[in-house]
């Protein structure tokens, strides 16, 4: 069964940059997760020109998978100002009909969300498991990233929510002498609350409020695409433009945001 999900990620990351990597790319988004590492295999199997390319990663272990294979990396803060990436690919913990997405399961939403609003385009590739009608579906909780501060302050704002006993993420390898278990650390030395809801039985998206203080940002990428915020003056969206889910059949199944 392992090797069939394998299987299917791969067909999805290789039908995902056939589609949609762009010739003479100049700057390219690498997310997180296991499906990210057969969108930059199919990269380096393609054929492509990519000694004048940049590949801008969304945390440590995407810019590791970036220059493990022989790519430039540049960190998201080293841009120059005003630059547009040409594409960005990621991954999802769970997706919805409408392509809004769950994101945070590795604990780099952040960095995600922002390189995806700097991206003309951003593709999504999954494994079948990850499409739900719904979000919080089978993915029960929705990752904050939270100053370590005001962890326990939003923990009880999250409660008058409606949040089902929302707790502090740990970091369940922690370094030799360290008192275990310890709160885990993004790469911006945040935290992460994991915040259960009920599954969203409408079309509207459940957004805990990111202005609560000490909220760096929501795993909820949901509003516009790259080209839909182009088209009111904007740069990019969080929303991608198609996700690419790997079938256990081997197939791969597409779905495309509406224009």
């Amino acid at each position: 069964m392992a090797d069939l999900i394998e299987s299917a990620k791969r067909a999805a990351g290789q039908a995902a940059v056939k589609n949609h990597y762009p010739k003479d790319a100049k700057y390219v988004g690498i997310g997180s997760g296991s499906t990210i590492v057969y969108v930059v295999e199919a990269i380096k199997e393609s054929g492509v020109d990519t000694s004048q390319t940049k590949y801008v990663p969304t945390g440590y272990l995407s810019k590791q998978l970036i220059l493990s294979n022989g790519l430039t990396a540049v960190d998201f803060d080293s841009l120059p100002e005003g630059t547009v990436l040409d594409i960005a690919f990621d991954g999802a913990d769970e997706v919805d009909d409408d392509l809004n997405l769950i994101k945070g399961g590795g604990a780099c939403l952040f960095q995600e969300k922002i390189v995806a609003l700097q991206a003309k385009k951003f593709v999504c590739v999954a494994d079948s498991r990850k499409l739900q009608s719904r979000l919080l579906s089978n993915w029960k909780y929705i990752p904050i990233e939270v100053a370590p501060i005001a962890a326990s302050r939003v923990l009880g704002e999250l409660r008058e929510l409606g949040s089902i006993s929302p707790a502090l993420r740990l970091n369940t390898t922690a370094p030799e002498g360290a008192p275990k278990p310890t709160p885990l650390k993004t790469d911006q030395a945040f935290n992460i609350i994991d915040a259960p809801f009920k599954t969203l039985l409408t079309k509207q998206i459940l957004q805990p409020d990111k202005m609560i203080p000490g909220v760096l940002d929501v795993g909820i990428f949901s509003g516009e695409t790259g080209p839909q915020a182009q088209a009111r003056g904007g740069t990019g969206g969080q929303k991608p433009i198609a996700a690419y889910f790997g079938m256990p059949d081997g197939s791969v199944s597409i779905r495309k945001a509406s224009a």
